[in-house]
């Protein structure tokens, strides 16, 4: 073994692929990084996911939602002294209030628009919901403290691994089952799933439509703020928070296929798992893998993995 690790440091220039190679306990931590990471960001990107997939809408203010939901999670723990799980639910709560607004007031206008449309608005929205944020919340950045029960390690056997991440890889998959039971085994689950085959025929039948829209919407932001608020604790409230996670977002939907739940469930598995063993084999370059595991998808299936092609759609 040993001559081999030499070979890897040598010749591939790499001393963290050598230390997973060699210390399985370094390469379990890293996977379980990896897996709290893909959750977190399944939850954020399941809303912009459910979000396209009915109402076929690019929503490119997601990612102020979330940010959003970190900074309410910071004024319910922080400033209010309420616990953290309590910010959770105002967090996914505030969003669903701001949600019903912008629904009502802006997007029910644009569902039958141009996609460069959709993405003016959405991106006009980026900026007044960055600069609302500053004018509430100001321009410093905050921390938020992590649970008091979840603030330790967890023994595993092998190793010693933190309790809140550990809930993260609990969590993610937990939401995920709930989102499908939800989906493919409730009434209104089969109705929403009818509204992104045929709204004109789902209206003859005398379903409102534009309630479900709504609905949908609210879940799906509702997700994002969840998905700040559950990130707080280690991705400290701050403006700008919005840019990197809303493109980090597009990339697991794609790569999974847009509107797609599975897509985005193992989209997000395979980001986390391409971007944290990807810091760990070549540091500082960990988005050059994930950028590239996008290319290749959409070289090979340019619908994404569970996608389904234009020719095959609604």
């Amino acid at each position: 073994m040993e001559p081999f690790l030499e070979f890897i440091r040598e010749n591939l220039g790499s001393p963290g692929l050598a230390i997973l190679i060699s210390n399985p306990q370094f390469a379990f931590i890293q996977l379980l990084n990896s897996i709290s990471m893909g959750m977190n960001y399944f939850i954020i990107a399941a809303g912009l996911s459910l979000i396209f997939g009915v109402l076929k809408v690019i929503n490119f203010a997601h990612g102020a939602f979330y940010m959003f939901g970190a900074y309410i999670t910071y004024s319910v723990t922080e400033l209010m002294g309420l616990s953290f799980f309590w910010a959770v639910l105002a967090a996914a709560i505030g969003l669903m209030l701001m949600a019903l607004i912008i629904e009502r007031c802006l997007f029910q206008f644009i569902y039958d628009k141009e996609h460069l449309m959709q993405l003016l608005l959405t991106f006009a929205l980026v900026l007044i919901l960055g600069d609302l944020a500053k004018i509430i919340w100001g321009t410093d950045q905050y921390s938020v403290a992590y649970p008091a029960g979840l603030a330790g390690a967890t023994n595993l056997g092998i190793t010693f691994y933190p309790s809140y991440r550990l809930m993260l890889c609990v969590l993610g998959p937990a939401i995920f089952i709930a989102l499908w039971l939800f989906i493919e085994r409730t009434r209104w689950g089969r109705i929403t799933k009818a509204a992104t085959q045929d709204r004109d025929m789902l209206s003859a039948l005398g379903i409102n439509v534009p309630v479900i829209y709504t609905i949908v919407f609210l879940i799906g932001s509702a997700l994002a703020g969840m998905g700040g608020a559950l990130a707080s604790p280690f991705n400290s409230p701050a403006p700008g928070m919005d840019a990197n996670i809303i493109v980090e977002c597009f990339v697991i939907v794609i790569i999974g296929g847009l509107g797609s739940l599975w897509g985005t469930f193992v989209g997000a598995l395979i980001f986390g798992l391409v971007f944290n063993f990807g810091s760990v084999i070549v540091p500082n370059a960990q988005d050059v893998f994930a950028f590239l595991l996008l290319l290749i998808v959409l070289l090979i299936r340019p619908w994404g993995l569970y996608g389904r092609a234009e020719s095959e759609g609604q």
